[in-house]
């Protein structure tokens, strides 16, 4: 199966590396990634801060790019949510454009929904000898309604130990605009998050929202603290055989 493979602009910009696992673990799972030249963002930002006529000529330039694909895996749910919800509010007064979107967000996943609902994979041979704490973001969990994919291809991961958070359902703080607007609030629950998975015994927080991971990762270094943050597709693409790659700048 051709999956075509669209990268957010944190990731592109920030954290290249998780591209590339993405594009590593779909290959494992049977898949021929594409990455299609021309991508821009998907709109979001723009869409959330009411510059909608500036987000729609995006989200045209998205559909127009991905529409001939048979479908469309992103490592974010974020995106994955303006495709699929922040499009059709766009267009809800174009029906042409309308279909359109619709058509596109039924084919647009979330990488680790695609693996576990679409596919029905969950082990890709990994190996990572650490013990994890999984953050449940608010776009992949929620907006998304998949709480359950990340800790299940987590679980098949040889040596893993998933630790439990006590609030698992408390947000990060990142929020798109709302660690700019509110950064103090951003960084004390970032800081509550971490907390948690330092009482939990955790060494490592992984989740499957980049933007999430970058707060997170930039909460860690700032504090100190005795954790590493990864995004989900970087600990799925650690192999069983041969060496695993350094955590360093990739941590």
């Amino acid at each position: 199966m051709t999956v075509h493979l669209f990268v957010p602009c944190l990731v592109e910009h920030l954290a290249p590396e998780i591209a590339e696992d993405t594009a590593r673990v779909l290959a494992r799972a049977g898949c021929e990634p594409v990455l299609p030249s021309g991508q821009t963002c998907c709109g979001q930002p723009l869409y959330k801060s009411g510059s909608h006529a500036e987000a729609r000529e995006l989200a045209r330039r998205f559909i127009s790019l991905f529409e001939s694909a048979r479908c469309v895996v992103a490592p974010s749910g974020s995106c994955v949510t303006m495709v699929r919800k922040g499009y059709q509010e766009l267009f809800r007064d174009d029906p042409a454009w309308l279909e359109r979107a619709r058509a596109m967000g039924a084919k647009t996943f979330e990488l680790t929904e695609f693996l576990v609902r679409t596919l029905g994979r969950l082990d890709f041979g990994a190996r990572f000898p650490a013990k994890v704490a999984f953050h449940d973001s608010c776009q992949v969990g929620r907006a998304l309604d998949n709480h359950d994919s990340g800790p299940a291809l987590l679980a098949r991961v040889r040596e893993l130990t998933l630790v439990p958070l006590a609030r698992p359902e408390t947000c990060c703080g990142f929020g798109g605009q709302f660690a700019f607007e509110h950064p103090e609030i951003s960084a004390t629950l970032a800081g509550e998050k971490l907390d948690d998975a330092l009482s939990a015994g955790a060494t490592h927080v992984v989740t499957a929202e980049p933007s999430c991971l970058l707060n997170l990762r930039g909460t860690i270094q700032r504090g100190g603290m005795p954790l590493k943050a990864l995004h989900i597709a970087q600990v799925l693409a650690r192999r069983l055989s041969g060496a695993d790659e350094s955590e360093g700048g990739r941590a």
